[in-house]
């Protein structure tokens, strides 16, 4: 059966570029993204990889952990890493999966019969610390991911995880979101100090929160 948002991530252990590892105790209280890779040494994959390692610091101001999936062994894998922090000036110090028997990538539903038998998809899984599938991306092997929009998911997760809000359209970090229309207007004023814009019953902003 396939994953959906809500369901609890599937727990594995697996051998990465890391060492071995259980992958909820690895977890711990952070959140994470678990992502998937059709082969080591294509290209795609090489730019994603690298741009991962780019923005280690943006994951860490996010408490977030990243760790990659890719169907090849470990020694392919730690040849591939050198070829990626050389084409990508970077230093990938984050695990990768060595997913030999697709073990992860069947729990995950990563591999499409219909796109590939044999391959995985680029599947995103983002998980929170209760171990809860909170959003998942899919892209065809051909489409490389944008890093700065699973940034953008992941400031949108953590804060409508906490306030009682939504994030409109191209919503970026530090502009209004939406009030859930489960809060009654009644009691919008004491639960949104910084004030709030009503548009239409069901379409009320507010500042940002915890900005």
């Amino acid at each position: 059966m396939s994953l959906r948002i809500g369901d609890d991530a599937p727990n594995f252990t697996a051998q990465t570029t890391e060492g071995e590892i259980d992958f909820h105790q690895w977890l711990g209280n952070s959140w994470g993204i678990l992502y998937s890779h059709p082969a080591d040494f294509t290209p795609v994959c090489t730019t994603e990889l690298g741009r991962t390692a780019q923005l280690k610091d943006e994951f860490a101001k996010r408490d977030t952990k990243v760790i990659a999936v890719s169907v090849d062994e470990l020694d392919s894998h730690h040849e591939w890493i050198k070829d990626i922090n050389e084409t990508q000036n970077c230093d990938v110090d984050f695990p990768i999966i060595a997913d030999m028997d697709r073990n992860v990538a069947t729990l995950y539903n990563m591999i499409h019969p219909n796109a590939s038998t044999s391959t995985t998809v680029r599947s995103v899984y983002f998980i929170s610390p209760d171990k809860k599938i909170k959003a998942i991306i899919t892209y065809p092997a051909s489409t490389g991911r944008n890093f700065f929009e699973i940034l953008r998911v992941i400031d949108s997760l953590q804060l409508t995880d906490k306030y009682s809000v939504a994030t409109p359209v191209d919503w970026q970090q530090g502009q209004d979101v939406i009030i859930s229309p489960s809060v009654k207007q009644e009691d919008v004023a004491a639960k949104f100090p910084k004030g709030h814009q009503l548009i239409k019953p069901y379409l009320r902003y507010t500042p940002q929160p915890n900005k």
